[in-house]
């Protein structure tokens, strides 16, 4: 019995923000398209992330152009929300999404153009494949993390809450948003808190009665097209909880948290720790400090009546914790029952057997648009700039996919027409 195959123009694989996002300008084109989720639509910010997490940037900021966020323009929203939002979008003009729908192996077609889908839904023969699954894919726990079946680990996409873990001190081991987000929620639920933190940046929450994302932006920051040179695995801490606020480790750590360097290794129910602390602390300070002096500069230049802050400028003095740094901690004495690793994602492209990626496993693309012809990205970090992380970021760079993808259309169109035209009408025989 033949395999039936389902023919469709463009096959979109992820329904979070940035499949959503996609299917909204293959609509407008009128591009003939279909997009499968495995879960449900913006699965992501229901199940995989903490039950406190709101987003990183003020709802009038971290949305699409085409619908608003039914809450105060200048709060968080809360996970369930960005869900349900992403929802009510698709619903907006009809996406035609199917979930529950796994795709299990992409693969070029030989002697004819397009991709042949694999699916635990059945098989489709396409013309343009856009994956987009997002950077989040696969938690990371790096190989120095200890054996010890007495530690409760976890990485920091499996953490909910602090009363699902067992009581005892927590180690954190990251401290990009989500690692001192979750650090701070424990120390506020009254545990004891360590916490590990390598190079970061780590921007003003609000400045001058302005939010960070508006500074960015009126200063051109988002448009950066790339990563400064040997900023490449630094982290950003940022907060959008409990109303935003400017994350400040120096004050964390007077309030109680206890920061440690870059964590090195785990031996003999020890953990040792790099002696960068200062530095990482002060090369944060510095960043913070960059945004204020060109924020200001940025108002004087502009004329803006925009109210002083000085106290923003204020350092608090240095925790036990900074000014003599632990160079090791042992688990057992310290009561630490578990560790939290903060410590990022991988990406696993198993599935999208083409040639698309770089011998490290990352996606080989200008802007979203594969090195194998006919295959596209959305929903990556710095995929064109670097506002491409946030959700208003990937509706833009899906709009340059699409229109690449309405491109291509084109010329196929023109190459078919041509064809036709040079085929000669077959012969009728005489009546």
């Amino acid at each position: 019995m033949n395999q039936q195959i389902t023919e469709i123009d463009t096959l979109v694989v992820g329904a979070g923000q940035a499949g959503v996002a996609m299917s909204e300008h293959l609509s407008r084109l009128g591009i003939p398209h279909l997009v499968l989720e495995r879960h449900r639509i913006a699965e992501a910010w229901r199940s995989g992330r903490w039950d406190s997490l709101v987003a990183n940037g003020p709802a009038w900021h971290d949305r699409f152009p085409g619908l608003e966020f039914d809450m105060d323009p200048d709060g968080f929203a809360g996970k369930e929300q960005v869900a349900d939002y992403f929802e009510a979008y698709a619903r907006k003009f009809d996406a035609p999404i199917k979930t529950g729908v796994e795709v299990k192996r992409v693969t070029r077609n030989v002697g004819r153009a397009g991709f042949t889908v694999e699916t635990s839904d059945g098989t489709y023969s396409v013309n343009h494949l856009v994956s987009a699954t997002g950077p989040f894919q696969k938690p990371v726990i790096p190989a120095i993390a200890p054996t010890d079946s007495t530690l409760h680990q976890i990485h920091s996409a499996h953490y909910f809450n602090p009363e699902q873990l067992p009581a005892g001190a927590v180690l954190v081991v990251g401290a990009g948003s989500s690692g001192v987000q979750i650090a701070e929620e424990l120390l506020r639920a009254g545990r004891k808190v360590y916490l590990s933190v390598g190079p970061h940046d780590r921007p003003p929450r609000a400045y001058r009665g302005r939010d960070f994302c508006w500074w960015l932006g009126v200063l051109g920051l988002w448009d950066s097209e790339t990563v400064q040179a040997g900023r490449e695995h630094v982290t950003i801490a940022v907060s959008g909880a409990r109303g935003g606020h400017t994350v400040d480790f120096r004050r964390l750590a007077q309030a109680g948290m206890v920061l440690v360097g870059l964590t090195e290794r785990f031996a003999d129910g020890k953990v040792s720790f790099a002696q960068d602390l200062n530095d990482n602390l002060d090369r944060g300070d510095e960043n913070y400090l960059a945004l204020l002096d060109a924020a200001d500069a940025y108002a004087e230049r502009n004329g803006l009546d925009l109210p002083l802050e000085p106290t923003a400028r204020e350092r608090v003095a240095d925790a036990a914790c900074i000014a003599q740094p632990l160079q090791a901690l042992d688990l057992t004495e310290a009561g630490v029952s578990t560790i939290i690793w903060a410590t990022g994602y991988s990406q696993d492209y198993s599935w999208l057997q083409v040639d698309a990626f770089h011998t490290n496993g990352k996606p080989r693309h200008q802007r979203g648009v594969s090195s194998e012809q006919g295959v596209y990205f959305v929903g990556l970090p710095w995929l064109s700039r670097r506002g491409s992380a946030f959700i208003w970021g990937v509706w833009h760079d899906a709009k340059h996919v699409a229109d690449q993808i309405a491109t291509q259309r084109k010329y196929r169109a023109y190459d078919e027409s041509r064809t036709a035209a040079r085929t000669p009408a077959p012969l009728r025989a005489n009546a």
